[in-house]
């Protein structure tokens, strides 16, 4: 199993760091190249540079009022999700519809279904975990 991990290119867990602009703020985010190229992936979708991907996602964030504190954080989880969403068969990610014109309430409520679905399947008890 781990060979399959252990194996990988080096270079997609090697970190990049890239400066841009958030409304107008100079910035910089550090993230595994992994997770810069599924940005650009994520940001061709809707014809969108990467930096302007991560604007729109800030600015959004912050519009839904959420803690945007470790933002990094919030950009690798958009990408896992993105991934998910793929694997899950809800969005192909050869597709080239831009995501913002998917109807995400159906999308979402589906994300959430199967995502208690996991977790009610692979609990195990606390002494197996440890």
């Amino acid at each position: 199993m781990c060979q399959l991990f252990i194996d990988a290119d080096s270079e997609l867990w090697s970190s990049k760091t890239r400066s841009l602009r958030i409304d107008g703020m100079a910035t910089s985010i550090r993230l595994e190249q992994f997770f810069w190229d599924l940005l650009e992936e994520i940001a061709l979708r809707d014809d969108l540079s990467v930096g302007q991907l991560i604007t729109r996602l800030y600015l959004e964030s912050l519009d839904a009022d959420h803690d945007v504190g470790n933002f990094t954080s919030f950009l690798r989880v958009c990408c896992s999700r993105y991934l998910s969403l793929a694997a899950d068969g809800a969005l192909n990610r050869n597709d080239s519809q831009p995501l913002n014109q998917l109807d995400a309430p159906p999308l979402l409520a589906g994300e959430n279904q199967r995502t208690q679905q996991r977790r009610s399947s692979h609990s195990l008890p606390r002494n197996k975990l440890q």
